[in-house]
C-alpha cells in the first residue's frame, strides 16, 4: 500500500511538471488578459518622447498575452528623473508599467548625479524606437548661426530639468568646445520650450531631435525659422549632409571622448524600460511584444503619417552601449561630472 501511494504521489509530480511550457505561455495570457498597463512619460505632454510613447501605446497590446490595453500617463519632473526613479523602485515589478525617459539619463549615476536612485543596467530594457540625431538650432533673429557663432556670442537655450538632454549637453558644448550656451531650465517639455522659443524668450534649443522636429514644427522648417549650427548623435542625419556632428568640432581626442561619453546615447534616443526584477518569462513577453510592435504594419503607418522614422534599437544593443560608457576613462568621467556641478 505504501509503495503503491508513494509512486502515485511521483506520477502526480512528474505529470504536474510535464506540461511546464505550454503551462507558462497561458499563464502568461492569464496575466495580462483583461488589464490595462501603463507607458509612464517623463515629460509634459506635446514633446518628442510624449509622442513616440502614445503611438507605442496604441499598439504594442496587441503584441502581449492577453492583449492588454495600455494607457500613457506622464510623469513630468527633474528633466525626467523622477518618472526613472519611479519606475526603477516603485513600479510594480509585474511588467504593468513601464517607460520612457530622456537618453542621457542612464549616465547620470556615472556624471555624479546624486538624485538618480537607481542602477542603469537593472533596468528590464525593452528597446529604443529610434537611433536619434539631434539638432543645436538658434533662433533666426539671433546672432548666432552656426557653430562658430556660438563660440563668440552667448546664446539663451531652454531646458526640460537640471539633469535632461537639453540641460546636460550644452553644459559639455561649453566645456569641451567653448561654447556660450546660457540654460534657462525648468521647461515641462520640448513644446513648452518651442513655445517659449516662438514668444522671443529663448534664443535656442541644443537638444531637439530632428525627427520629431519635422513632425512637430514643419513649416518651422519650410519657412526657415531657425539655423542648425550643428549635429548631435554618432551619425548625421541624410537630411545634413553638409551640417556638422558636434564630435567633428573637436580638436583633440580627450575633447572628442567627452563628447562622445553624453552624445552616444543618441543611440537609444527614445528609451523604454521596465523595472529590475521582472522575472524572465515577463520581461520576455514585453521585450517581444516591443519588437513587435515596431514592426507592425500599423504601427509603421501611423509613425510614417506622423514623421517619427522609428528604428529599432534593441534592448540588448541598449545594454552593450550603457556597458561600454561606464568603462570610459576615470579623467575623461571626472570632466563630465565637473561640468555637471
Amino acid at each position: 500500500m505504501g509503495k503503491a501511494v508513494a509512486l502515485g504521489i511521483a506520477a502526480g509530480l512528474v505529470s504536474g511538471l510535464a506540461p511546464a511550457g505550454p503551462v507558462k505561455a497561458n499563464s502568461e495570457a492569464e496575466f495580462f488578459a483583461g488589464k490595462t498597463l501603463s507607458i509612464i512619460i517623463g515629460f509634459g505632454p506635446g514633446g518628442g518622447y510624449d509622442l513616440s510613447a502614445r503611438v507605442l501605446s496604441r499598439h504594442m497590446g496587441r503584441h502581449l498575452p492577453g492583449k492588454p490595453q495600455i494607457i500613457a500617463r506622464n510623469m513630468p519632473g527633474g528633466g525626467s528623473l523622477r518618472a526613472a526613479n519611479y519606475i526603477y523602485s516603485l513600479a510594480p515589478k509585474d511588467g504593468t508599467e513601464f517607460g520612457i525617459f530622456g537618453r542621457t539619463v542612464p549616465i547620470d549615476p556615472l556624471l555624479g548625479n546624486e538624485q538618480a536612485k537607481f542602477d542603469p543596467l537593472k533596468f528590464t530594457w525593452l528597446g529604443s524606437t529610434s537611433n536619434e540625431v539631434s539638432t543645436c538650432v538658434a533662433w533666426q533673429t539671433a546672432p548666432v548661426k552656426n557653430a562658430e557663432d556660438a563660440q563668440r556670442h552667448e546664446l539663451a537655450v531652454g531646458a526640460a530639468g537640471a539633469t535632461s538632454p537639453s540641460a546636460t549637453l550644452p553644459r559639455i558644448f561649453n566645456l569641451a568646445l567653448g561654447m556660450k550656451f546660457k540654460l534657462i531650465s525648468g521647461y515641462p517639455s520640448s513644446a513648452n520650450i518651442l513655445t517659449a522659443l516662438e514668444a522671443g524668450e529663448l534664443g535656442g534649443f541644443c537638444s531637439w531631435g530632428w525627427v520629431p522636429m519635422k513632425a512637430m514644427r514643419a513649416d518651422w522648417i519650410r519657412d526657415r525659422k531657425f539655423n542648425v549650427l550643428f549635429q548631435i548623435g554618432l551619425k548625421k542625419h541624410k537630411d545634413h549632409p553638409d551640417i556638422p556632428l558636434v564630435l567633428d568640432l573637436a580638436k583633440t581626442p580627450q575633447q572628442r571622448q567627452l563628447l562622445e561619453l553624453v552624445v552616444a546615447p543618441q543611440t537609444f534616443g527614445r528609451p523604454f524600460a521596465a523595472p529590475p526584477g521582472l522575472t524572465p518569462q515577463r520581461a520576455e513577453s514585453l521585450r517581444k511584444a516591443f519588437e513587435a510592435a515596431l514592426a507592425d504594419k500599423a504601427y509603421l503607418e501611423e509613425a510614417e503619417r506622423l514623421k517619427l522614422e522609428p528604428e529599432l534599437v534593441t534592448h540588448g544593443e541598449v545594454t552593450a552601449l550603457i556597458a561600454r560608457l561606464y568603462a570610459f576613462p576615470p579623467a575623461i568621467i571626472a570632466q563630465a561630472r565637473e561640468a555637471m556641478k
